[in-house]
């Protein structure tokens, strides 16, 4: 079942290690903190020959191949004397370095992933459909990663083609004489099947055999995926419930001989903890976690000796008991390159299992202090100069900060708005336009990121706001169907995390939070341009096609009829950046006065 590639895997292999010779030397990471936990015995047998193996793990990467900015490029850690202190972290030529570091000295290290390692990713790997960070994580060594919901952004074709190879279907190829490869590691989706056949759209899982030592992988993506990606993107595919796929699975190996296993689940918890070297297990095994992973590992088959999570873009290694009560390590590192996890075990040559007891955990960071890997350096620039064009162009001009705080936001306003003056364009009966606030990445910022000045906006900077290459579409819905699609903001799968929608001008309500479910909608107070929401009238709506396919649990907005299909949603913001700012005439943030809340 394994994926690998036989014509590039053991080039590559051998090119990691020599790139990490030359770009590290003896290098020592230099944040001395970690969070290590050791498991206690239960589950397996404890023969007398063993061999070390390390894993090293990453997840929710993003294409972040620059340090990420702002508070997206640092992590928290806890002092001994109990106070925090912030540390900058994070960008692929420190990761590198950070993970080269980490494999002196291993006879046996495997370095894997949870699963987002491409989607919502920075203009320089995302305006290249994320060829950039492929190529990336080729160079550093990456083995195997599971697929995450941010793999299907683009649809399932294209993340056939990130792992196959072949230049993009429209675009082509980026530079003369060169073609892209794809992934020298297989990408493991083991629950998201073919609704025809029932078979896996990519590899359930792989077999690593590292001098002797045989691992098997599994990696799943959350059930829930259809209900967070674009329709389109998922169309004839089915997501099955992830335990019950690993448990399929990890039987499968076994009866293949293969008795070490890991899943590679994205999915994730919280912990109590922001800081990343936080015990988890201070309070007891498993206390200082919650969130869906919890239940997944406690139903998850003893069989399996780790469980390296993702999705919720938190820090934690944490044990959690088995079914069979024997504790397990569940870790995460955090998101985007700031964090990896260290784990180190015992491999017993005799039964061909992981030595349960002896698994050791720790999260590390990829600090800035160290010397950056020359050939992530070199693969950068060359992005960088492919970009450029794109990237420093004057799209609009800002007179302050826009940013994507708050209930709703100012830049969830100005979307809205720029949406709705797209969406006339197309119909000029357009009179709504919705957003939703996961689609809103990073804020627009206005002290200049580079040489553009202040207050400038560039391609580049829009497109890290909006990087999904999502549609804006027109539907109509009745009022009634307005209020309902509003009330799940607050209700079914959005009651425990509401998902309120950035709203466009003259739309207007109140939301009570002191109420639960769908009457935190004050059904009443919904005004259009002043005048009550009819509940049979009828009214032309914008939002994105992620809306437009319900996605984030909004049902009712794809059961709008006369759907219109129209052009990209950061296209959209730009020309209204464009029709309504200048250097003398900056933009200001919207007020944010649209929706009432009441707390």
């Amino acid at each position: 079942m394994s994926v690998t590639h036989p014509r590039r895997r053991g080039a590559r292999r051998v090119a990691a290690a020599t790139a990490g010779l030359a770009a590290v030397g003896a290098l020592v990471i230099a944040s001395p903190t970690a969070q290590a936990h050791e498991t206690h015995p239960g589950g397996h047998g404890h023969g007398s020959r063993t061999v070390d193996l390390q894993l090293l793990a990453v997840n929710d990467f993003h294409g972040n191949l620059e340090p990420p900015a702002g508070s997206s490029g640092r992590v928290t850690e806890l002092q001994a004397d109990g106070t925090t202190k912030t540390i900058d972290a994070g960008g692929v030529e420190y990761l590198a370095s950070s993970l080269r570091t980490a494999r002196q000295g291993q006879e046996r290290s495997l370095t894997v992933a949870a699963g987002d390692i491409v989607g919502a990713s920075p203009l320089l790997s995302g305006l290249f459909h994320d060829e950039p960070t492929v190529e990336a994580m080729n160079k550093l060594g990456l083995d195997v990663t599971g697929v995450g919901n941010h793999e299907f952004d683009e649809g399932k074709d294209e993340l056939l083609r990130l792992q196959n190879g072949g230049c993009h279907p429209v675009e082509g190829c980026y530079e003369k004489g060169r073609e892209f490869e794809g992934a020298d590691y297989p990408i493991l989706s083991a629950n998201v099947v073919n609704e025809k056949t029932g078979r896996p759209l990519l590899k359930p899982y792989t077999i690593e055999n590292v001098k002797g030592v045989r691992v098997g992988f599994i990696g799943v993506t959350l059930e829930g995926t259809p209900n967070i990606v674009t329709a389109e993107g998922v169309k004839g595919l089915k997501f099955l419930d992830e335990v019950e796929t690993i448990n399929k699975y990890t039987k499968e190996l076994k009866r293949k001989g293969v008795n070490a296993v890991v899943a590679l689940v994205h999915e994730g918890g919280f912990p109590a903890s922001s800081a990343y070297n936080y015990d988890c297990d201070a309070g007891g095994s498993g206390t200082g976690l919650s969130g869906p992973i919890v239940d997944i590992a406690k139903h998850t088959s003893a069989d399996v000796d780790a469980l390296v999570t993702g999705h919720t873009h938190n820090a934690y290694v944490c044990t959690i008991p088995d079914p069979k009560g024997n504790d397990r390590l569940v870790t995460s590192a955090a998101s985007f390159g700031r964090l990896f996890t260290e784990l180190d075990m015992k491999y017993d040559t005799r039964t061909h299992d992981i030595v349960r007891a002896s698994v050791r955990g720790s999260n590390h960071v990829v600090d800035r202090t160290q010397n950056k890997a020359a050939d992530m350096t070199s693969l950068i620039s060359r992005w960088q100069t492919l970009a450029a064009p794109v990237a420093g162009r004057t799209v609009g001009y800002i007179s302050q900060d826009i940013t994507r705080a708050g209930s709703e936001s100012a830049l969830g306003d100005l979307i809205a708005d720029a949406q709705l003056a797209y969406a006339k364009t197309l119909d000029p009966s357009a009179s709504i336009a919705l957003m939703n606030p996961g689609g809103i990445r990073t804020d627009l910022v206005h002290k200049a990121s580079g040489g553009e000045g202040d207050g400038v906006v560039t391609y580049g900077e829009g497109f890290a706001v909006q990087p999904f290459s999502n549609t804006v579409n027109l539907r109509t819905l009745t009022g009634a169907q307005l209020v309902t699609a509003l009330q799940q903001q607050v209700s079914g799968s959005n009651e425990a995390a509401p998902k309120i929608l950035q709203i466009s001008a003259g739309l207007t309500y109140t939301l009570d939070l002191t109420k639960s479910g769908a009457a935190r909608v004050v059904t009443d107070s919904i005004r259009l341009n002043g005048a009550p929401i009819d509940p049979a009238g009828s009214y032309r709506v914008a939002m994105n096609s992620f809306l437009s396919g319900g996605g984030d649990g909004f049902g009712e907005l794809a059961k709008g009829t006369g759907e219109v299909v129209g052009g990209d949603d950061l296209a959209a913001l730009n020309a209204y950046l464009t029709a309504n700012s200048s250097a003398s005439a900056p933009l200001a943030a919207p007020a944010a006065n649209r929706i009432t809340i009441v707390q």
